[in-house]
This record gives C-alpha cells, structure tokens and sequence, in this order.
C-alpha cells in the first residue's frame, strides 16, 4: 500500500466511512486539497480573545481566551472553565472564515473585520450584558498554549 492509499484509509476510518462513502468523499477534488494542506494547518491554533466585557453573565472578562485548532475544534482543555455558549455564534463565523482563509492560503489575520460580540445586546439596550471577541491566527509554538 503507497502512501496516498494508506492516507484515504486513515481518513475513512477516522471519519467512519463505508467504502460507497469514501468513493464519494475521494471524488470531491475539494476534499483532497484539503488533506493535502492539513499538515500546515495542523500547526496553527485560533485565539479569540476577549477585547471588551461588562455584565457578561459567564463572568467572561478582558484577557480571556477561547482556543480553536485550524479544523474548527473548540480546545476545551485550554479555555475558560465555563465558556458561554451564546458567544459562541459569533466566535464560529470568525473560526469559519479564519479557516477558509488559511484553505486558500490567505493570511487570516489581515481580516478586515475581526471582531465579534455575542449577541447579547447588552443592559442599555434591554439584555443583560456583553462581550467582544478579537480573532488572531498563530502558529501552536506562539499562541502560549
């Protein structure tokens, strides 16, 4: 077995495959260029920091830091112990693009618009509280993990 054929087998058990599965999956050139950048985007970790905070109910604060590999995942073991969910849709969008970004072998930090809030509105506005989140791209060996 060559080591392509040994890197779709890998793929198809990690994904759970059948093999009428992975005959699809493998006839998407798309997915293929993605397992072909997979290695340089295994070294990269997404920070959204928390920029602006007040009357965030999960008590997130300025400095607070929630962790993504360059898949998407949420690095649960590296955020805060609570994370609230409800920053998360915007977190997800900036992730998203973060990732695309890096698919297309753009810088994702030179994003225009890199901030997001939750979408609490906040007490002047008839919420409770909010926060806003700073996307920045490192590589694992920079992002003091």
């Amino acid at each position: 077995m060559n080591s392509d054929d040994r890197k779709w087998k890998m793929i198809q058990r990690h994904l759970g495959y059948n093999d009428q599965e992975m005959i699809v999956f493998k006839d998407d050139p798309r997915n293929e260029e993605v397992l072909n950048k997979g290695g340089d985007l295994a070294n990269k970790t997404i920070i959204l920091e928390v920029v602006e905070s007040h009357g965030c109910n999960s008590k997130h604060k300025i400095g607070d830091k929630f962790f993504f590999d360059a898949f998407g995942n949420l690095l649960t073991e590296l955020c805060p112990k609570k994370v609230c969910g409800y920053s998360l849709n915007a977190a997800l969008m900036m992730v998203f693009t973060a990732n695309e970004m890096l698919f297309a072998g753009i810088d994702p930090n030179t994003i225009r618009f890199k901030r997001a809030g939750c979408f609490d509105v906040g007490l002047e506005c008839g919420g409770w509280g909010r926060i806003v989140l700073e996307l920045r791209v490192v590589e694992k060996s920079n992002s003091n993990l």
